[in-house]
């Protein structure tokens, strides 16, 4: 039985390792494919070994090996019975013959990067890894995980491990304790700024400026400047999700803003980021300090 473990989630991917290693009765051979030598090739694809009669063998990367890699069809017809191979790719190029005799000669499992599309996913994931660690967590409160972590499983489980510390679990201890990867930090960057909480943006700035390139912050805090204008001129709750393919969850935070502002306060909003973008372009004054004196005066 040969097993493909694709897909560049590699937590979902070693979930899945974990639960076939678990599942298996019998010792289990990590073999790392890109260095492994030509001879070795007929001892695991035959189930061979003279440790035991029968094996897990789990080969990684074996498709950075190219000369291995191009004679694994001529294996895979050879694959002995008692053979149980995993193998661990990352990446698959689907437009290749090793691609193709893999899809009839294996069970292909792939595990994608959570998108914008599979957040209600790793909302219900979350409230369901709290559960397990004993954590009581409604929709709202899993949802503001999400928000401030992103949509990397490693970071969510992250989260909810730092969580499980807590005697009392709000909003605010969520965005006090979970640091908010890049899209979470533009977000909450610009909530601040919109609300006038001068303080907090400059705090904020002193430790962005440490981790973060200042065009491309400036770049995604443009594009939720443009996101609230989209908002702003929108005729009804649901025409920036479908005409502009704004995340829901995304609409309805620039709503409260979008309301306070009005269409003229927006536009104002636009006009000094138009201005920031000129200053930065033409190099007059230093990026975070342009991003600075925009972010304040809003």
């Amino acid at each position: 039985m040969i097993t493909v473990l694709a897909g560049e989630n590699s937590f979902a991917l070693q979930q899945t390792l974990s639960e076939l290693v678990g599942a298996f009765d019998g010792p289990v051979e990590r073999v790392d494919g890109a260095n492994l030598e030509a001879h070795r090739l007929a001892d695991l694809f035959t189930g061979v070994s003279l440790f035991a009669p029968r094996q897990l063998v789990v080969i990684q990367d074996l498709s950075q090996n190219a000369e291995l890699w191009s004679q694994l069809p001529s294996w895979l017809e050879r694959t002995g019975e008692d053979a149980s191979i995993v193998l661990i790719e990352p990446t698959l190029d689907k437009r290749t013959t090793v691609y193709k005799t893999l899809q009839k000669a294996a069970t292909i499992q792939t595990h994608p990067m959570w998108t914008e599309k599979d957040r209600p996913t790793a909302v219900a994931w979350v409230i369901d890894q709290a559960k397990q660690a004993d954590v009581a967590l409604d929709r709202t409160l899993a949802t503001r995980v999400v928000e401030r972590a992103g949509l990397d499983q490693w970071a969510l489980a992250q989260a909810v491990e730092k969580l499980a510390l807590l005697d009392d679990i709000t909003l605010e201890t969520i965005d006090d304790t979970i640091d908010g990867d890049e899209i979470a930090n533009v977000f909450q960057l610009l909530d601040l700024a919109l609300d006038g909480n001068r303080k907090k943006v400059s705090d904020m700035l002193s430790v962005l400026e440490l981790q973060e390139d200042p065009y491309r912050l400036f770049g995604l805090l443009s594009g939720q400047v443009m996101q609230l204008a989209a908002v702003a001129t929108a005729k009804s709750d649901d025409t920036p999700a479908k005409d502009f393919a704004i995340p829901p969850f995304v609409v309805s935070r620039l709503q409260r803003h979008a309301k306070k502002l009005g269409r003229s306060g927006v536009a104002g909003v636009v006009t000094k980021f138009a201005a920031a973008d000129a200053d930065l372009k033409s190099s007059r004054g230093t990026p975070w300090l342009v991003i600075e004196k925009t972010l304040l005066s809003l």
